[in-house]
């Protein structure tokens, strides 16, 4: 698959870099027909900065952050997106003043939930929800649904791509859009015209990466 690998660049910074491989792809609700490799972009210094830097500028000073929730493993881009927000004046409205870094888990059936250790980051905080790729926005949803649960106020979602605009009525801010992708589709699984074509699947894809098939 990585010899079809090639990158596009950020609008407004091509020091971001997203390498794309296009093939075919399973991901737990769709079919698509590129991966998007972000593995570097999650775990270089120097790259999550550049990201978190990029995402910051979208945030008005006047938006409150207590908490940044971060899947996909981007806890380091969520890190860094915290910082760039309190030098840039951007208010904690809790009492220790700075941002929390919160990562959910899945349970059982899918749903997203905050162990009680963590809870109280989440209830009566102001939230940014921070994402790698948004597809279908099936995820989103159930973050932002979770969040609410947990009596949380979702002052805005991020992300490194994001295939749609809105989701539950929220805009997402991202680095790279579908238009940013050449050719980028996604499709239910069993309405995808590479499954019909009797095309092979190249590999399982989630927010953390892949497994070749």
């Amino acid at each position: 698959m990585e010899n079809r690998m090639f990158k596009v660049y950020a609008s407004g910074d091509e020091k971001i870099q997203l390498k794309i491989i296009p093939g075919h792809f399973a991901t737990s609700q769709s079919h698509i027909t590129h991966y998007l490799e972000m593995t570097t972009m999650k775990t270089r210094c120097a790259e999550a900065g550049r990201i978190a830097r990029y995402l910051a500028t979208r945030y008005e000073t006047t938006t409150p952050v207590d908490s940044i929730i971060c899947l996909d493993g981007l806890e380091v881009v969520g890190a860094f997106l915290a910082e760039e927000l309190a030098k840039a004046g951007v208010l904690s409205m809790n009492a220790h003043k700075t941002i929390y870094i919160v990562t959910p888990e899945f349970n059982g059936n899918g749903q997203l939930m905050f162990r009680d250790n963590i809870q109280h980051m989440v209830r009566n905080r102001n939230v940014v929800i921070l994402m790698g790729s948004i597809t279908t926005g099936e995820t989103l949803r159930k973050c932002i649904q979770s969040v609410l649960y947990y009596g949380g106020t979702i002052q805005g979602v991020s992300s490194i791509f994001s295939a749609i605009n809105k989701v539950a009525g929220m805009d997402i801010n991202s680095v790279f859009y579908k238009k940013d992708v050449p050719n980028y589709e996604s499709y239910k699984p069993d309405e995808c015209p590479m499954c019909k074509k009797k095309e092979k699947l190249d590999a399982i894809v989630n927010g953390y990466g892949y497994s070749k098939l």
